[in-house]
């Protein structure tokens, strides 16, 4: 049942019947729509706030704090965007981590394989492709280049959902126009250039600030 509501709620965001900045009707109201109780109605409620969707503050109810990309229903399920949003998170620690340990270990060798990865998200862009696993493998030699096989397991180990998540992610860029291809393509270069120059924290900051501006154009910002 809370996914349920959590669902329907967050469509009713999507579609905006819920616009941001605007009150969700209360508890009480939701818990008499899906005849459920509240404690139901406030897992759910829980789960939007975990995701950034909504905010609660005391005396001022419920508010919509962002309304997810309304292309998203056509590339993934709704009940698959806290899952993304985790992975995310989690991709923001870890990978940061790689960038920053890639700057200070990768030899020529290494550095020639993350350029040869962006080369050829280049040419996705210009014959229009999705590109999901040609990003991965961006990501990937960037963790290889931290020489730390930790790093590589730990994105080994959630390929599936980075693919997952990045088709999502590239097919709402297509979508949206040349140009937000070209940003986070740029954001890509960043992150290499950081770590031909061997600058750990500039490498850092860059694949951060990538990972989370691609949660921001998903879920809005």
């Amino acid at each position: 049942m809370p996914a349920r509501i959590y669902n329907d709620i967050l469509s009713r965001i999507i579609e905006g019947e819920y616009k941001e900045g605007e009150r969700l009707p209360t508890e009480h109201a939701l818990a008499e729509r899906f005849s459920t109780s509240r404690p139901t109605v406030r897992e759910a409620l829980a789960q939007l706030r975990a995701d950034g969707i909504i905010a609660t503050r005391h005396g001022s109810g419920t508010t919509v704090l962002r309304r997810p990309d309304p292309n998203v229903r056509r590339f993934a399920p709704l009940e698959t965007l806290s899952d993304i949003r985790r992975c995310y998170e989690y991709r923001v620690v870890v990978e940061a981590g790689a960038a920053s340990l890639a700057a200070q270990n990768a030899d020529d060798k290494s550095i020639a394989a993350i350029r040869r990865e962006w080369d050829n998200l280049q040419n996705v862009i210009e014959t229009s492709g999705i590109g999901a696993k040609d990003d991965f493998a961006f990501h990937m030699a960037v963790a290889f280049a931290s020489k730390n096989q930790f790093f590589i397991t730990a994105l080994s180990g959630i390929q599936e959902q980075m693919v997952f998540s990045m088709n999502l992610s590239r097919n709402l860029s297509l979508v949206k126009s040349i140009e937000r291809q070209r940003l986070v393509q740029r954001e890509h270069l960043e992150v290499l250039e950081a770590i031909q120059s061997h600058d750990a924290e500039r490498a850092s900051m860059a694949m951060r600030a990538h990972l989370e501006r691609a949660v921001d154009r998903m879920f809005g910002s």
